[in-house]
């Protein structure tokens, strides 16, 4: 059993790096390679909320007011994000994905959708079947 599982990392190690690969590549047509994971996942959050405020993003992601306006102007001058004025409340301003913005938010999905086009292209159609059923069992 230890052999098949030390396969398994093997197997699995390599599946991760595919994916690792093609977010990297996304990251890099972006000319943004030096993103921290940190940064990948408040652009995910702006994207996952729409409407979305400084304070309301200081609140989900725990931080302070100040530290997401000092975040959020990086990512302005990174052409990831821009501000818009709420048409109700002068007041407030939302936080809106960039284009660049959302494909590096989305970038993640899409390696993922990469790494399953590479086994769906790899396999036939019974061993995905058999693929799929053999990892719907894990929990």
């Amino acid at each position: 059993m230890r052999e098949k599982k030390e396969h398994l990392f093997i197997v699995f190690e390599n599946l991760i790096k595919i994916k690792s690969e093609c977010s990297s590549q996304v990251f890099s047509e972006c000319g943004l390679s030096d993103l921290t994971l940190k940064q990948i996942r408040y652009l995910k959050t702006i994207d996952e909320c729409g409407d979305i405020t400084f304070s309301r993003l200081a609140k989900l992601t725990s931080n302070s007011k100040p530290t997401i306006t000092e975040m959020i102007n990086k990512f302005v001058k990174m052409e990831c994000v821009y501000r818009e004025k709420s048409q109700d409340d002068g007041r407030i301003f939302y936080i809106r994905l960039t284009e660049k913005g959302q494909t590096i938010a989305q970038a993640e999905e899409h390696a993922l959708l990469q790494v399953i086009e590479r086994i769906a292209n790899s396999l036939d159609e019974t061993e995905v079947d058999m693929l799929i059923r053999i990892l719907g069992k894990i929990r």
